[in-house]
């Protein structure tokens, strides 16, 4: 999978790699620390960051034998000018039904014969 895009959304597909993501929004932890809170081995959580560094989520800073993952936030601005192209399509789109439904409910106004009101 080269598309860097793709590789962002199947890395964020796991809901394990997402909480590790929102968890390094408060800062930089060691891989020890990111799996502190999963009955998951440490081992497992390093290969969840693997996925993350790997799609450029995350990065390694080497600090001797403990290396603390930072989170790349840069990244998220591919997928949010993707999303907000496709949000504004998508917009545009509604605001065209809109006006076809008020158009169509302006003629069928016209042409209603006006109610009789009974006593």
């Amino acid at each position: 999978m080269s598309d860097p895009l793709s590789q962002l959304f199947a890395a964020l597909a796991d809901p394990t790699r997402r909480d590790l993501v929102a968890r390094l929004t408060d800062g930089d932890a060691t891989v020890g620390q990111l799996a502190a809170p999963y009955r998951v081995s440490v081992q497992a959580i390093s290969k969840h960051v693997k996925v993350l560094e790997q799609a450029g989520l995350v990065s390694r800073g080497a600090q001797g034998h403990r290396s603390s993952v930072h989170l790349e936030a840069e990244v998220f601005d591919l997928m949010t000018k993707w999303i907000e192209r496709y949000r504004q399509r998508a917009e545009a789109r509604y605001k065209r039904l809109d006006a076809v439904l008020a158009e169509m409910n302006d003629e069928e106004a016209g042409h209603r014969p006006a109610r009789e009101e009974t006593a």
